[in-house]
């Protein structure tokens, strides 16, 4: 290819009207002087040797750079949260693994919890949704004194750990002396409203006494 110069008629379509190029210069005064500001524009070839030269040393830096030629740090999936269903029909899912001493059948502990319809709606928690206070509860493991379901979740729990399970009405609250229950009226009766229906509960062990 020879020499590509960008020629002022093609920017400036009215001055061609007036001027014509011979030779390959304008013979126009205004073409002229446009010509002489536009011919510091032209563009030569570059000689072959010296382009691939450009090219290999841009390479080079590139394969150089940090930023490029670093290894990519092994990414680690997050772990699933596993399932596990018991012969009562509870679903229970290990949240947060503690580690204190174990809860075993019999003992009386200390927890924290947050009851739920199966559909995620709010009935009753320990802690106050608002403030972030929590009025933690004492309850005996024994299915006696409360729904058979919490206390399958609780056994085998390490102070400090945190599960979820969905507890089948069959192994919930079956009668209204079984605890936890609310106190209060209102939450009460919001509580056994729905005690023949799956309820989730979300505990966290804080002692075992």
């Amino acid at each position: 290819m020879g020499t590509l110069a960008i020629q002022a008629s093609l920017l400036f379509p009215c001055a061609s009207k007036s001027s014509s190029i011979k030779g390959g210069r304008p013979n126009g005064g205004v073409s002229q002087n446009l010509f002489a500001k536009f011919s510091s524009l032209t563009v030569k070839r570059l000689p072959r040797r010296t382009l691939l030269q450009f090219i290999g040393f841009s390479s080079m830096v590139l394969h150089v750079n940090p930023d490029f030629d670093a290894p990519m740090p092994d990414m680690k999936e997050p772990e699933a949260i596993r399932t596990l269903k018991l012969a009562s029909g509870v679903r229970i899912q290990e949240i947060i693994e503690g580690e204190g001493p174990e809860a075993s059948e019999g003992d009386i502990v200390q927890l924290n919890y947050v009851c739920r319809r199966s559909n995620g709606y709010f009935v009753h928690s320990t802690v106050d949704q608002f403030s972030g206070e929590s009025a933690p509860v004492i309850l005996p493991l024994d299915e006696n004194k409360i729904i058979k379901g919490l206390k399958e979740v609780l056994v085998g729990m390490k102070v400090g750990g945190k599960r979820r399970a969905l507890i089948p009405p069959s192994v919930g609250y079956i009668n209204e002396n079984l605890k936890p229950i609310p106190d209060e009226f209102g939450p009460r009766r919001s509580l056994l409203s729905h005690a023949n229906e799956p309820l989730i509960f979300e505990v966290q062990l804080l002692k075992v006494l």
